[in-house]
């Protein structure tokens, strides 16, 4: 075991402040050897430099011939266009007139003002602003209060429902897809509609669109007079899109400091753009997260903030982090299947749930600390003589730190200052800078997602099974069959367990579909009468 005074010294060689964006880095808990740092000096240098031709506009992705352009949005004169820089600051300054004219009763629902607004999205379009609005919001003060549909459970859709009952006319809706095809968001919105429609009120005095230009959804809002556009660009992923209108319009209507958010952004990315290990945490991040994993996600990431405000935080960085990094071919077409799984919790919750496997356990990860300096805004109480509730946290954090290190667990730690805008937006900036930077380590494209819209393809080619099944079934009305026999008679004799999960799925909700006969594996399906 390391002694104290060693590691000490280590800590003073490791830690890295950067005072421009209230963190530090301490890297001293990997145990990284002194000539780690020399030898992939030439790789990160290829790495700044790709990272520079992507923020210049470079086609960064390849398959969909798109620039990747998430850095302009906070500073739109980095925009390759003027046009494009236009579109960013125009975009920012209606947010907030629209924001505003809500918030000042101007722009009013069939209720009066608006007292909620309810997101409906999925992936980025939802996970980045539930965290936003989980770690800024202060229920006592919010302007809106923050609601959302994130998937197509619509058990899910009716306990949000549920909340806002008798409260939709005074309910501003936020849809946001960029092609306005994604199926879980256009449910959402289908479900939404349908609840106004119930409650007698015009959805579309209610709705607003962030979209692509010319999008289906972007044509649905024109023809049907929803209230306003706002828009959504190509080059913008959605894992990357908390600073575009996606994440800065539903923080603008909590009444969120979404200048703070793009500041602390922009100020990171500014010391992340700097080509030098030292003085770029995310550089420093990127190269950690290069040793620990050996190149290829060997190890997973645990993501443990001590705070609740950030409970959200490793949820959001699983998209950003998994969907990015999470590739079968490298960019020479070679089958790599890298990736780096993340999970979390927060402290000292996860001090209850799984640190007693991650210290005597499997030692198949690294852990990922976020620690905050300030406890509150305010004095706090002592819960025993010379100790508040925050030092029992940071006893904790410092705890469970030292306790995993000694058994040969590894540990980054980020120290912030508090949980404001500035620093939310500086964290956001900083792991897609780190993304970045280690995508390019291992030579692949973080910036598309192949497994995602061949997961969008098979679950399209299931409903067509299904409406296939129905419409056999509705052909023979009286007649029944089996799992496999009905999947041959539709011509898919190869189907026969999924057409088993359909029939039973669609009989259980009382759809179409009947167990005529039997139960379980020898069930007999039949049209409803």
């Amino acid at each position: 075991m390391t002694s104290k005074s060693a590691l000490w010294a280590r800590f003073q060689q490791h830690y890295t402040e950067f005072p421009s964006l209230g963190l530090a880095l301490d890297l001293s808990r990997v145990n990284f050897p002194d000539s780690f740092l020399a030898t992939m000096a030439r790789p990160m240098q290829r790495a700044f430099i790709a990272m520079a031709e992507l923020e210049k506009g470079g086609i960064a992705n390849p398959d969909e011939r798109r620039m990747v352009g998430h850095y302009w949005l906070r500073n739109a004169a980095l925009a390759p266009t003027k046009t494009i820089a236009g579109e960013i600051e125009s975009t920012v300054a209606d947010v907030k007139a629209f924001a505003a004219a809500v918030q000042a009763g101007a722009i009013a629902g069939a209720g009066g003002s608006f007292q909620n607004v309810l997101v409906i999205g999925i992936g980025g379009s939802a996970l980045g602003p539930q965290f936003v609005a989980k770690a800024l919001g202060q229920p006592a003060s919010d302007r809106l209060k923050p609601f959302f549909f994130d998937n197509t459970d619509p058990d899910g859709m009716d306990k949000v429902l549920a909340e806002l009952a008798g409260q939709l006319g005074r309910t501003l809706c936020v849809v946001i897809s960029k092609s306005g095809g994604t199926p879980e968001t256009r449910n959402g919105m289908i479900e939404a509609k349908a609840a106004y429609a119930a409650a007698g009120l015009d959805f579309a005095k209610h709705a607003v669109a962030v979209t692509g230009f010319g999008s289906a959804m972007h044509k649905v809002a024109a023809a049907e007079g929803w209230l306003k556009s706002f828009p959504m660009w190509d080059w913008v992923g959605g894992r990357t899109s908390e600073t575009s209108a996606v994440g800065l319009l539903p923080a603008a209507l909590q009444g969120l400091d979404i200048d703070g958010l793009l500041a602390g952004a922009k100020a990171c990315d500014e010391v992340t753009r700097v080509p030098e290990v030292k003085a770029n945490p995310a550089a420093q991040l990127a190269l950690m997260w290069y040793f620990l994993g050996e190149g290829r996600g060997a190890k997973d990431m645990v993501v443990l903030p001590y705070k609740d405000r950030l409970e959200l935080f490793s949820k959001y960085l699983q998209q950003l982090v998994m969907e990015s990094l999470g590739k079968e071919l490298d960019l020479h077409g070679r089958i790599v299947n890298t990736g780096l799984s993340v999970y979390g919790n927060k402290g000292s919750t996860d001090q209850h749930a799984y640190v007693q496997q991650l210290r005597e356990g499997v030692a198949n990860f690294f852990a990922v600390f976020i620690e905050v300096l300030q406890d509150r805004s305010g004095a706090s109480v002592e819960v025993e003589p010379g100790a508040t509730s925050g030092d029992f946290l940071n006893g904790f954090f410092l705890g469970t730190r030292t306790a995993l290190y000694e058994n040969g667990r590894q540990s980054l730690t980020l120290t912030v200052r508090d949980v404001s805008a500035f620093t939310v937006g500086m964290l956001i900036a900083l792991f897609e800078r780190a993304v970045g930077l280690y995508a390019s380590l291992i030579n692949i494209n973080a910036y598309h997602q192949p497994g995602v819209e061949a997961g969008k393809k098979a679950a399209a080619a299931i409903l067509g099974l299904q409406n296939r099944l129905v419409a056999h079934l509705a052909a023979h009305p009286g007649q029944s069959f089996g799992a496999t026999e009905l999947a041959a008679a539709i011509g898919q004799p190869d189907e026969a367990e999924a057409v088993f999960k359909i029939a039973t799925h669609l009989a259980a909700n009382g759809r179409k579909v009947k167990v005529a006969a039997g139960s379980g594996l020898k069930a007999q399906f039949a049209a409803m009468a």
